[in-house]
């Protein structure tokens, strides 16, 4: 299989984080918004000289406005003599050009049928919140939400167990046209910490538009008696989206980690997650 790679270009991994209080999410959009792929392919382009030609980048998720990132991924693919001139001093420049909101913190030559986008098993994110009656503490104010009712984490976790597996996830999702909402939810488990923070781990093969912010929507309702253990678990059987699932607030929310599978079955995964995708008894929809 051809991993897309053009004929005199190296395909470079990128391992980044960033803060996306202050950013449009991670895609380019018109009108001169802020993203974090503009601002990366905008770094690129100064620090390897390349006039106004712009390097694309590739994401492993895009992530919405106000969403934070610990370990994202992305690849972008060079000429090959461009990687050779700057490949030993580029993460430095990228450091001294890229705003203090984001980072590049590895640019490595990938290995043959790495995309960083099809070629991943997973993602992992989590979401953050506290029901401290005072509110959030001042220094994380831009990671984790404020819930103004004290919530049972066993009942929410008792909830989320009834989510697992390969499902139809259009209950949680914002539908866009020609993509599936089919997933695989392989995680999602909530734990209190000593400082009184709740911490979702929230694992999927892949996510849909709004999923994981639906997702713990529901479960805070669970959690603060409003509904109980098996509604998130009926919401998801109906199908269809339900007025009562509130889109929390995208500030909790960090994608902390991506998986692949090994170098061998890059490839192999690559072509298999771009396949049409569908439930036993029904047809196949787009992959997303």
């Amino acid at each position: 299989m051809s991993d897309g790679v053009a004929d005199g270009h190296v395909r470079v991994r990128l391992d980044l984080s960033y803060d996306g209080t202050h950013f449009s999410g991670w895609a380019k959009q018109a009108g001169g918004r802020r993203t974090v792929q503009g601002e990366i392919e905008d770094a690129l382009r100064t620090v390897t000289r390349s006039g106004e030609r712009t390097y694309e980048l590739t994401v492993a998720g895009r992530t919405d406005a106000g969403v934070h990132a610990r370990g994202q991924v992305a690849h972008v693919d060079l000429p090959a003599e461009v990687w050779d001139e700057h490949r030993e001093k580029l993460l430095k420049r990228l450091a001294g050009r890229l705003p203090k909101d984001v980072r590049v913190w590895s640019a490595e030559e990938a290995p043959a049928g790495f995309d960083a986008r099809f070629s991943a098993v997973w993602r992992r994110y989590a979401y953050r919140v506290t029901d401290n009656p005072g509110g959030v503490d001042p220094l994380l104010r831009g990671h984790v939400l404020w819930h103004d009712w004290p919530l049972d984490v066993d009942a929410m976790n008792e909830a989320a167990r009834a989510l697992l597996g390969e499902h139809d996830f259009a209950a949680y999702c914002k539908r866009r046209e020609g993509a599936t909402t089919i997933r695989t939810l392989q995680e999602l488990s909530l734990v209190r910490g000593a400082d009184g923070v709740v911490t979702a781990t929230v694992r999927a093969d892949a996510f849909c538009h709004n999923m994981v912010r639906s997702l713990i929507g529901a479960l805070l309702f669970v959690g603060d008696g409003h509904r109980g253990p098996e509604w998130p678990g009926k919401v998801l059987a109906a199908g269809v989206r339900d007025s009562a699932v509130h889109v929390v607030r995208p500030h909790g929310l960090t994608l902390e980690e991506v998986g692949y599978p090994a170098d061998e079955l890059l490839a192999a995964r690559n072509l298999e997650a771009r396949n049409k995708r569908s439930l036993p008894g029904r047809a196949g929809c787009a992959a997303c």
